[in-house]
C-alpha cells in the first residue's frame, strides 16, 4: 500500500507547518546533535519533544545541550539499542520528534524510584499529567489521550511498576518501551526534568484531537516443544533449571545447537513463550550466565511452561497490521514505534534491513530499538509496539 499523504496543517499556518515534526542527527557530537535537531523542530507552537538517542553519546554534554538549544521546551526520552527515524532504521545518533500545541497537549514526569512506585504515588501522578492536559484545552480527555512510559531497560522493575501504572492510569491506553544501550547490557538510561538517570522511568501523557490507536504486534507461532520451568530466582529474571535440568543446556538440546554457541542470534530465531487464554507473550532469554542459568527480559517465575516459537515473515506481519490501521484511520501522520532490538538482530540476519526501513520509512514510522515493550500495563518482548496518529480529527 501507498501511504504518502500530505501533511495536516493549521488554519493560516505557514506552508510545511504541521501538528509534528521529525528530526534526526548523526552528528557524535552533542552540541552539534542538539543543534542539528533545534534547527529541524523549534518553532513558535512547539509543545514538547520526544526523543530517542544511541548510548554512545555523552549523555551528560547532551543532555546540557538539549536544554540550551530548547530553551524551556519539555524534552524527555531515553536511550536506545538503535533509532528509527525518516529513512528507517539507525544506529548512533538521535532521533526527535516535536508536537505543536495546537494538536497536542503533551506533559510527562519523571519516576526517579522505581523500587519506591506505590498505586497511591502512581493515581497523584497519573492525576498530575491529566490535568495539565486539561488546562491545555485541546480535547476531552476521554478517548482522546494515550499514555507512554519509557524505563530503564535493565532494571528488571517493568512488570511491578506497569502494573501500579496501569491501575491508575484506568481506561487510558498506554504503550511504552525499555531504554537500550546499543546492546551492551551496561547501563540504559531515561531522560525527564533536564537530566539523564538510571533506575528511573519516564511517563508521558498526549492529549489530541487527531485520531490514534495503540497497538501491539509479533510474527511468533507457537510450536509443540514444551519446557518448564523448575528451578527460578524470580527477581533477578533468571531460570536456573528447565525440565529440571541446567537450564542453558536444555535450552540448547531443544534448538539443537551447543551450549557455547548461544547467543544473541540463537535466542532471537528460536524465543520461548508463556500462553494465557489463547494468547502467547514472549520472554526473550538476555544471556547465558556462567553456572548455565538464563537471564531473561521479562518475568520468570518456577512452574511456569514455556513455549517454544518459530518465526513468521516478519515484515508481512508488520505490513498486515498497518495496513488494518490504515484501513480505520486512514494514512498515518506518525507512528510511534517501540520495536525490539531482537526483531532487529534478525531482521539484520535475513538481510532485510533495507526492505524493512522502507517500510518503517513508508507507514512514518519513528521511534527506537527496545529492550522490552510495553502495552496496555504488560511487559512484551519481541514485538513491534506503539501508536499510530492519523490526520483526522476526533469529535468531542
Amino acid at each position: 500500500m501507498e501511504i504518502d499523504p500530505s501533511p495536516l496543517s493549521p488554519a493560516g499556518a505557514p506552508p510545511g507547518d504541521a501538528p509534528v515534526l521529525v528530526a534526526q542527527s548523526l552528528s557524535r557530537e552533542p552540541d552539534m546533535a542538539a543543534q542539528d535537531l533545534a534547527s529541524r523542530l523549534l518553532h513558535p507552537c512547539l509543545g514538547g519533544v520526544l526523543f530517542f538517542c544511541s548510548a554512545e553519546y555523552d549523555l551528560e554534554a547532551l543532555g546540557r545541550a538539549l536544554e540550551e538549544h530548547f530553551g524551556g521546551v519539555s524534552l524527555c526520552g531515553c536511550t536506545t539499542a538503535g533509532e528509527i527515524g525518516e529513512a528507517g532504521y539507525g544506529r548512533g545518533g538521535i532521533t526527535a520528534i516535536g508536537f505543536d500545541h495546537r494538536y497536542f497537549a503533551f506533559a510527562h514526569a519523571l519516576i526517579e524510584d522505581l523500587d519506591g512506585v506505590s498505586l497511591l504515588a502512581a493515581q497523584r501522578l497519573s492525576d498530575r499529567l491529566l490535568d495539565r492536559c486539561r488546562q491545555a484545552g485541546i480535547a476531552p480527555i476521554k478517548g482522546h489521550t494515550f499514555a507512554l512510559t519509557l524505563l530503564d531497560g535493565l532494571s528488571a522493575s517493568e512488570e511491578r511498576v506497569l502494573a501500579t501504572l496501569n491501575a491508575a492510569l484506568g481506561s487510558i491506553p498506554h504503550f511504552g518501551g525499555s531504554a537500550g544501550d546499543d546492546n551492551r547490557l551496561a547501563g540504559t538510561h531515561v531522560y525527564g526534568e533536564g537530566r539523564f538517570r538510571s533506575g528511573a522511568a519516564v511517563v508521558v501523557m498526549v492529549n489530541s484531537v487527531l485520531d490514534f490507536e495503540v497497538f501491539t504486534t509479533h510474527h511468533l507461532r507457537p510450536l509443540a516443544d514444551k519446557l518448564v520451568v523448575t528451578a527460578a530466582d524470580p527477581e533477578q529474571r533468571r531460570v536456573i533449571e528447565l525440565n529440571a535440568e541446567p537450564a542453558a543446556e536444555e535450552y540448547a538440546r531443544l534448538v539443537g545447537c551447543a551450549v557455547e554457541a548461544l547467543g544473541e542470534e540463537v535466542f532471537a530465531r528460536h524465543p520461548l513463550a508463556v500462553r494465557l487464554h489463547d494468547q502467547t507473550y514472549v520472554r526473550s532469554i538476555q544471556r547465558v550466565n556462567d553456572d548455565l542459568s538464563l537471564s531473561f527480559y521479562c518475568a520468570v517465575e518456577n512452574g511456569i511452561v514455556l513455549t517454544a516459537m518459530a518465526a513468521a515473515p516478519l515484515l508481512d506481519d508488520l505490513q498486515r497490521v498497518l495496513d488494518d490501521i490504515v484501513a480505520r484511520l486512514g494514512p498515518p501522520l506518525l507512528v510511534i514505534g517501540c520495536d525490539c532490538f531482537l526483531r532487529r538482530l534478525e531482521i539484520d540476519l535475513d538481510g532485510l534491513g533495507e526492505a524493512a526501513s522502507r517500510l518503517l520509512s513508508r507507514y512514518h514510522v519513528v521511534g527506537f530499538n527496545t529492550y522490552g515493550e510495553q502495552c496496555n500495563g504488560l511487559h512484551l518482548n519481541q514485538t513491534f509496539t506503539g501508536v499510530a496518529i492519523g490526520h483526522g480529527r476526533r469529535g468531542s
